[in-house]
């Protein structure tokens, strides 16, 4: 091996001792901001095996099945919520069919409406009407046959039956959780790591005291947003509580208890395993097993709820099988990001780590495996390091090549013989960052300068082909465009120091985005404090409305989730505004032709900032417009705001504030919406007395509410006799109006 005599090879020896002390350090350091990038690696590994091999995807027959909500069922059955009578039907006819346990991937924390006792209450409370007893004694007869609630009930007290309930780290209760986990060998929950979570969202006293038992359904994803692990556990108060499936397992396998082993890990104790039914299942420091992916959405066997209902389902597809009901059709569903699947049925979340439990097979990285990765650094970086400088340049990207692909290999192997997970990244990095200092000396000094240039010379049009010099064709489409602006940070930055304000714009619009994204929107621009993104376009989506009113619905719940970071920061509250509305608009490359742009153009977008603006001024964090919200009154609640003309439109526009999503909507939430809608139509009839009865009545309600105060005053400026014969009800908004409330 001839050396290179054209330049001494000590600094390159130096250079590569170094980045492997400083990589053995990263990979050992429990620094917070080193671990978090160690961590953010080694998920995109872990990602990647899924991705590559999927070693849980056995031949054989399956115990579970999966029940699924999905779209023909909601065309068949109607929109979601349905009726209870109609779920207890499903139970029943999935008990008929032999299943041995029925777990259902929902809650139900309020009573359903009867309609019965819901006409008698009426009639009884209505002014000059008195209704006889004969009719009272009818409706209350009718009653019991009416009754959602006792009808579920009675099915899940002959079943097997586990109801799903949510908990979170904080807030205030709703509805009853299931029976608490009976275990033995643990120590008090709040001397382990279990998370301890103080808010529940269970079900309607009835149903939950009829039931076999409880599991919880919530999820929590890693900080990228993907869900990896599953928690089994979690404590509330004094007691533990199980997941649906630890609960759906531990009734099939007739476990009357689980065993919750501990161990010492500084000031809290670990949970190192479980045991129930002779099954050992270890777990980590928190109760949490990796989810073992089968594979992608699908692979468990499903059977639409229509079909059970209508008795098309044979029952050897059921009989002796654990069932899992859950909603895969868009509005119900909750879809996750995992490692397989960016939109990954919740539902098939837990059948996933059902049937891990059932056959203890889950993804675990050994005892070893963090020195055998240390002991991989040592010994190859000491090579790279030592004998790359002197070999020729072919020969470093030989060695080089080898080291990296018996790493990726040997990895790749164990997983997919036992599906043991070993650290990866940092080595792998090592070996990719040493063979590049030795065979590209000069890219260190290169890079930057071509990064640069490729800023200065545009933004990146991510559906333009790589090489491709012609801009993509504009063209009509129908999309939705969202605005959004963190009301007050122009003001702020006049008196942020420039590095405090980046950090605080980087902690406010990376969220935003990443809700934009998650729900298939595409980014438009930053422009100040404000964000522009749409709908539809490139990729062609059928429900751009829906999934912009879901981000947008998203970006509201993470805007409140930084409320309180920037108060604990000592900074003032910075509102967001949204708004929203679809219809034609130009999309394509638009620009100049040295700095051309993917954007739109448009009424749809003028119309969606002007909406934005609105926000402050009725006291919504959202605005929408009455064709953005089409199609889904029966996913999503929304409350009516105004009737307004805009420069451009003969007719008023209607505008909503999306809510929530309907099925999570409180018998309150509904009652006051329903309530508003009574008083803006007395409103509209020009029946002053009457709105403002109801109005004063709403705000007695809720005091704070802007849209209340804000209808009040107009009908007190409102003067009769100058109102022209064609008032419509509709509202022209004052130049400037829109920034009140910033």
């Amino acid at each position: 091996m001839a050396r290179d005599t054209r330049k001494p090879p000590y600094l390159s020896i130096l250079l590569g001792l170094s980045l492997v002390a400083l990589s053995l350090w990263a990979q050992q350091t429990e620094a917070p901001e080193v671990r978090e990038l160690r961590d953010r690696l080694e998920h995109v590994a872990y990602d990647l095996r899924f991705r590559l091999i999927q070693p849980f995807a056995r031949q054989g027959g399956e115990p579970v099945v999966i029940v699924a909500i999905d779209e023909p069922s909601v065309e068949a059955e109607g929109s979601w919520p349905w009726p209870r009578a109609k779920l207890a039907e499903l139970v029943a006819r999935l008990s008929e069919a032999g299943a041995m346990v029925v777990g259902l991937d929902l809650a139900f924390p309020e009573p359903e409406r009867n309609p019965a006792r819901a006409v008698a209450r009426d009639l009884e409370a209505a002014p000059g009407v008195d209704p006889s007893a004969r009719v009272l004694a009818t409706l209350s007869a009718a009653a019991p046959a009416l009754d959602g609630d006792r009808t579920l009930a009675a099915v899940l007290a002959e079943e097997e039956a586990v109801l799903g309930y949510r908990l979170a780290p904080s807030g205030a209760g709703l509805g009853e959780l299931g029976p608490a986990l009976p275990v033995t060998g643990r120590e008090d929950p709040a001397g382990t790591a279990i998370p301890r979570m103080e808010h529940h969202l269970g079900n309607a006293s009835p149903l939950q005291e009829a039931a076999t038992s409880g599991g919880f359904v919530s999820v929590f994803p890693d900080k990228d947003g993907v869900l990896r692990r599953y928690h089994l556990l979690l404590a509330q108060e004094d007691a533990l509580y199980p997941s649906l499936a630890l609960e759906m397992a531990r009734l099939y396998l007739m476990a009357e208890e689980v065993r919750v082993a501990t161990a010492p890990a500084g000031a809290e104790r670990r949970v190192d395993h479980l045991s129930m039914a002779g099954l050992r299942i270890p777990t980590g420091r928190a109760g949490e097993v990796p989810v073992p992916y089968r594979g992608l959405r699908g692979s468990f066997p499903y059977l639409s709820a229509t079909e059970v209902l209508s008795g098309d389902v044979p029952p050897e597809r059921v009989e002796g099988r654990m069932v899992l009901i859950g909603a895969t059709a868009p509005g119900p569903a909750e879809p996750q990001a995992t490692p397989v699947e960016t939109a990954f049925p919740r539902v098939e979340v837990h059948a996933n780590v059902l049937r891990g439990l059932l056959e203890g097979a889950f993804p675990r990285s050994p005892s070893w495996a963090e020195g055998a990765s240390l002991t991989f650094m040592v010994l190859a970086g000491l090579l790279l390091a030592l004998a790359l400088p002197f070999l020729r340049f072919w020969a470093r990207w030989a060695l080089t090549g080898a080291l990296a692909l018996v790493l990726v290999a040997g990895n790749l192997f164990l997983w997919a013989q036992w599906q043991w997970t070993v650290p990866v990244a940092l080595p792998l990095a090592l070996v990719v960052s040493l063979g590049l200092i030795n065979v590209a000396p000069g890219l260190g000094s290169a890079l930057p300068a071509l990064l640069r240039l490729r800023t200065l010379g545009g933004r990146h049009d991510p559906v333009r082909r790589p090489g491709s010099t012609r801009r993509r064709a504009a063209e009509h489409q129908d999309l939705t465009v969202l605005f959004a602006r963190f009301r007050g940070l122009t003001p702020l930055s006049e008196t942020l120091p420039p590095s405090e304000l980046q950090e605080l714009v980087d902690e406010l619009f990376t969220p935003m985005t990443r809700e934009i994204l998650a729900h298939h929107g595409t980014l438009d621009t930053y422009l100040g404090e404000r964000i522009l993104a749409f709908w539809g376009a490139p990729l062609e989506d059928p429900h751009h409305a829906g999934n912009a009113v879901r981000a947008a619905l998203a970006m509201r719940e993470e805007a409140r989730r930084l409320e309180f970071q920037l108060q604990r920061k000592g900074l003032p509250d910075l509102e967001i505004g949204i708004g929203l509305h679809s219809g034609p608009v130009v999309v394509g490359g638009l620009g100049s032709t040295l700095r051309p742009a993917y954007t739109v153009l448009g009424e749809a977008v003028d119309l969606g900032e002007r909406l934005e603006g609105l926000s402050g001024l009725y006291g919504a964090s959202i605005v929408a417009s009455d064709v953005a919200r089409e199609g889904l009154e029966g996913e999503i609640l929304f409350r009516r705001l105004d009737r307004i003309r805009v420069p451009g439109r003969e007719d008023p526009l209607t505008i909503f504030e999306p809510l929530c999503p309907r099925a999570e909507a409180s018998g309150l939430l509904l009652a006051e919406v329903e309530r508003l809608e009574e008083a803006l139509a007395a409103f509209w009839r020009r029946e002053w007395a009457e709105a403002e009865e109801r109005f004063s009545e709403l705000l007695g309600a809720s005091p704070e509410e802007p849209l209340y105060h804000l209808y009040l005053d107009r009908i007190q400026a409102i003067d009769p006799t100058e109102m022209p014969a064609d008032w419509d009800g509709a509202y022209r908004p004052a130049a400037g109006e829109h920034a009140r409330g910033c």
